[in-house]
């Protein structure tokens, strides 16, 4: 690789939302949503870095070693042998923290999409998904916000990260009800049993496949598949345990299928008319009022575009 050159212009990026599992497909499945991480990262030429944060996390995101952003952006600029600049960096989130919306996965290809920017140089989508995997750890979360639409990703022999991506079909249409309570990724992979049975694996599979041939195919009717889980929604529904009703609501509402988004506490659901997704936004709503779980609801549409650069002016 050439030598890259630090840019000194500011750059705007910005990265979309994601459900992973979809239901049955723990690990492997992901869509991205239209709620976006949007960062322009100015160089400054000297002076203190600033960090300034509108929308979602304004109160918790800092400027820290635990910002992801951060952490993909000093990754990127290190493969090109570079080091970070005194930066301004201003955020506008939409992408509810800690709420399994994969906000960590935007942040972190973010991070590297500007890094891409201010050298002036690529890396290409397969190195950028394993650096934002090794960063992140959800390389389903990951390849969503790096390629947008439905992904399906899987590890090779080496362990790297793998991602076939697929366009969503065009009705295809999300209500998302999003708690105000938190659940933490760790804790949540924390309640999972270290073994499953046969019988429970062979039923992910198939039910798994049906997702795949729904979204891949656009065989919509085939989604009701997603709110067949036993690998991990079973034991998650312990901590929120509201979640087999909001699924009930929504399939009662209309909806093809519905989930937990990832680990929680977000429950996706998805629908073939804009119309029938409110109609199911509002009955997750309802029965989150009526079981004690504070929280509202939108309806977005899946993403068909990934992480990209908004604005770039290279002096």
């Amino acid at each position: 690789m050439a030598k890259a050159r630090l840019h000194h212009a500011p750059v705007t990026v910005e990265a979309p939302a994601s459900s992973a599992n979809l239901g049955p497909g723990f690990d492997s499945l992901a869509l991205a949503l239209e709620l976006y991480l949007r960062v322009r990262v100015t160089p400054l030429a000297a002076g203190a870095e600033q960090l300034l944060v509108e929308g979602e996390g304004a109160d918790e995101i800092g400027m820290d070693a635990g910002n992801r952003f951060l952490i993909g952006l000093e990754h990127g600029l290190q493969e090109f042998g570079l080091e970070p600049p005194v930066m301004r960096v201003e955020m506008t989130n939409e992408i509810p923290l800690a709420r399994g919306l994969g906000s960590s996965a935007a942040a972190c290809v973010a991070g590297l999409l500007a890094a891409e920017a201010m050298a002036g140089a690529t890396l290409g989508a397969e190195r950028l998904h394993r650096i934002a995997t090794d960063i992140d750890g959800h390389p389903d979360n990951v390849a969503a916000a790096l390629l947008g639409g439905f992904v399906i990703v899987s590890r090779d022999v080496g362990g790297a990260p793998r991602a076939a991506r697929f366009e969503p079909p065009a009705a295809l249409h999300a209500a998302v009800f999003i708690p105000e309570m938190t659940m933490r990724t760790a804790d949540m992979r924390a309640a999972l049993p270290e073994l499953v049975s046969h019988a429970d694996a062979a039923h992910n599979v198939g039910r798994t496949a049906m997702v795949v041939a729904a979204l891949a195919a656009d065989r919509l009717e085939l989604l009701d598949a997603m709110s067949d889980d036993r690998l991990h929604e079973p034991y998650r529904a312990a901590h929120l345990t509201q979640l087999p009703v909001l699924v009930a609501a929504a399939r009662r509402a209309g909806a093809l299928g519905a989930a937990l988004s990832g680990a929680g506490s977000a429950v996706l659901a998805l629908a073939d008319d804009p119309a029938v997704a409110e109609a199911v936004a509002a009955a997750m709503a309802d029965a989150a009022a009526n079981n004690n779980l504070a929280g509202r609801a939108v309806v977005i549409r899946p993403a068909a575009h990934g992480a990209r650069v908004v604005n770039r002016t290279h002096i």
